[in-house]
């Protein structure tokens, strides 16, 4: 009857969802599921993800933005934009402006997306923005160009978030989405933690390894040889008692008792062997290389001197930090400035000085070429090193002596001579007969 029941279906099951993320899926299948898990927010157990995503979120953070604006005349800084004043501060009452940069790089480095949530007042002006968890986040195309599957105006686009008791959907116009990642369509932004999945589970096996190494007493795997036989209860009990005795760092470095017939061979391979710190080094490299890193960076220095870790630093903005401000700056400029305002020549603009700064005498030394070179004001100096203006600093200066080449000797020359006269200083008493000796 239940063969019946079965065959024809009716018998009542269980439907279990999937998707190939679900680590349930490997157990249905039979499939041991790995040891380590690096998904999402767990590879930041990975000490080497943890620095590479932290000194990338500072680098962002510790940036001022600014709001200028170009024109015929130049670019002008402006300080009382609304926007910039919400940057500036608090983008939240609950974030300043560094924890909110730093949030927003931290998710861009981890998941290649980041995205915040632009709050209007009822006159239609930003009043708050508030980060969303990229991993909640489901970028959703209606695409209505037939087979050809190319994106037109026609395209609709919005966000779906999974707010876990709903799923709300927003408008482009009310969220700004950072790509921090590479990108192979311009709409989303791949993770480099999925593209680096092999490297960074191999350093957090890594870790674990050395972890359970050291939990372990330093105690090494291997296999206990004896004579004659054991039954399952007999083996279990003399495993479990053999391990309580020698395993574990309360254990380390103490006499393990073996009863007579019983001898204990290591079966492990030593790091030695395994070249255990030179592959841990090269995953370390790799990981550092994906994120733009420089190994000074992570403390390593093997290779550091003082001159190729100033040009690494430099490197670090022109090829780390600049691509990602870039990016910053036109999606901000794009979605926070009215229509208006972009044809007016507003943008925003990130602050490098803060990295690309150089020493005391080295930036002074460049002031004074600036401002004798004649295209640096003093006043404009003041203003690099945070100091107040001076009056008649607003002039630019020019050593007197720099003439066109047209006037080359007209120093040299008397006045109203040929040269001839060189040296010789006129006396206005000479012909005058009013005048005695």
């Amino acid at each position: 009857m239940d063969y019946a029941r079965r065959w024809l279906g009716m018998e009542k099951r269980e439907t279990l969802e999937l998707n190939v993320d679900d680590r349930r899926l490997l157990e249905v299948l039979g499939i041991e599921p790995g040891d380590v898990n690096v998904r999402g927010k767990n590879a930041l157990k990975v000490d080497t993800v943890f620095a590479c995503v932290r000194i990338r979120s500072e680098s962002v953070a510790k940036l001022p933005l600014k709001v200028f604006q170009e024109d015929e005349s130049g670019i002008q800084k402006h300080t009382r934009h609304p926007v910039y004043q919400l940057l500036r501060l608090r983008p939240n009452p609950y974030m300043s402006a560094f924890d909110f940069w730093k949030c927003i790089e931290a998710q861009n480095s981890m998941y290649g997306n980041a995205y915040v949530s632009m709050e209007f007042d009822h006159r239609g002006r930003i009043v708050g923005l508030w980060p969303m968890d990229a991993s909640r986040v489901k970028i959703i195309v209606d695409n209505d160009t037939g087979a050809s599957g190319v994106l037109t105006s026609r395209s609709k686009l919005w966000y779906e978030v999974n707010l876990g008791y709903e799923q709300r959907k927003l408008s482009p116009d009310e969220v700004l989405h950072f790509k921090g990642g590479v990108t192979l369509d311009g709409i989303v932004g791949l993770s480099p933690l999925d593209c680096l999945r092999a490297t960074v589970e191999n350093a957090a096996s890594a870790n674990k390894f050395v972890n359970n190494f050291y939990k372990q007493g330093l105690q090494v795997k291997g296999i206990v040889q004896y004579v004659g036989d054991l039954d399952e209860k007999a083996k279990k009990n003399f495993r479990e008692k053999f391990e309580a005795m020698s395993s574990g760092l309360n254990n380390s470095h103490r006499v393990a008792l073996m009863p007579i017939g019983y001898q204990f061979v290591p079966i492990a391979l030593n790091m030695h062997d395994a070249q255990f710190l030179e592959n841990n080094q090269l995953t370390i490299r790799q990981i550092a290389s994906a994120f733009g890193i420089k190994m000074h960076q992570l403390n390593d220095l093997t290779r550091a001197t003082h001159t190729n870790v100033a040009e690494q630093q430099k490197e670090f903005y022109t090829d780390t930090l600049q691509p990602i401000l870039t990016m910053y700056e036109q999606e901000l400029t794009y979605k926070l400035l009215l229509d208006e305002e972009i044809q007016e020549g507003y943008f925003f603009r990130f602050n490098v000085d803060a990295i690309l700064r150089s020493d005391i005498k080295t930036r002074y030394e460049a002031y004074r070429i600036g401002v004798q070179g004649g295209f640096l004001a003093p006043n404009e100096a003041r203003a690099k090193e945070e100091l107040p203006p001076m009056e008649g600093g607003d002039q630019l200066l020019v050593n007197g002596s720099v003439v066109p080449i047209t006037m080359a000797g007209s120093a040299y020359k008397a006045k109203g001579g040929d040269g001839a006269g060189q040296g010789k200083k006129d006396d206005p008493d000479e012909g005058d007969p009013g005048v005695t000796g």
